[in-house]
């Protein structure tokens, strides 16, 4: 394994990882909504689905996928359905002063886990992956992918986390939350663009 194999690994993984997505879409409302701290067990979980799911794509799991021709429609189906609610929670999230009933709380970490599942950039960063660095799938080269999305993730992600908490600045009354919070759900929605392959 060569240093240029492991720059270009590792420049994947942090360019897949900090890029705009579902996950960082949904940190960076949830910094502005409830500030760093409360938002760790979210980004602590992001990372975790995302290696599992490595992990599990490089074992093989996407030749089942492959054996179950329904299953990528199911799958489309679930996403678009998931980010769905999703953006209707981000766009209902309440003021953390408010009294409402919706008031909303940050994901934990096994929400944050389970959502890769139905999440389409951690599919496709998983798959990439493992077809550019790992086309043997070897357990090494396996084990060093998920590795290397381990170490890049925390940090990369949570430049989003610290965006959404700057804003939060910005937000200072109900009216600039709510247009933020509907920005952060629309955003959310556009994510699914190349789900639907419009």
């Amino acid at each position: 394994m060569t240093i240029d194999f492991l720059a270009a690994l590792f420049l994947f993984a942090f360019v897949s990882t900090v890029t705009p997505g579902p996950n960082n879409l949904m940190l960076m409302a949830s910094g502005a909504n409830f500030g760093f701290q409360r938002t760790i067990p979210h980004m602590l979980g992001i990372t975790a689905g995302v290696v599992i799911m490595i992990l599990l794509v490089g074992a093989g799991l996407i030749q089942l996928f492959d054996a179950v021709t329904w299953s990528y429609d199911a799958l489309k189906l679930a996403c678009v359905g998931y980010m769905g609610y999703l953006a209707l929670k981000i766009l209902r999230t309440a003021p953390q002063n408010s009294n409402e009933q919706h008031a909303s709380k940050p994901f934990n970490a096994v929400q944050a886990v389970l959502f890769q599942w139905v999440n389409p950039k951690a599919w496709s960063m998983a798959l990439s992956s493992i077809t550019l660095y790992s086309p043997e799938r070897e357990m090494a080269s396996v084990l060093l992918i998920a590795a290397a999305f381990a170490v890049v993730s925390l940090p990369s992600i949570s430049v989003w986390v610290v965006l959404g908490k700057e804003f939060k600045r910005l937000l200072s009354n109900a009216w600039r939350l709510q247009l933020f919070n509907t920005t952060m759900a629309l955003l959310l929605l556009g994510s699914l663009y190349p789900v639907l392959g419009l």
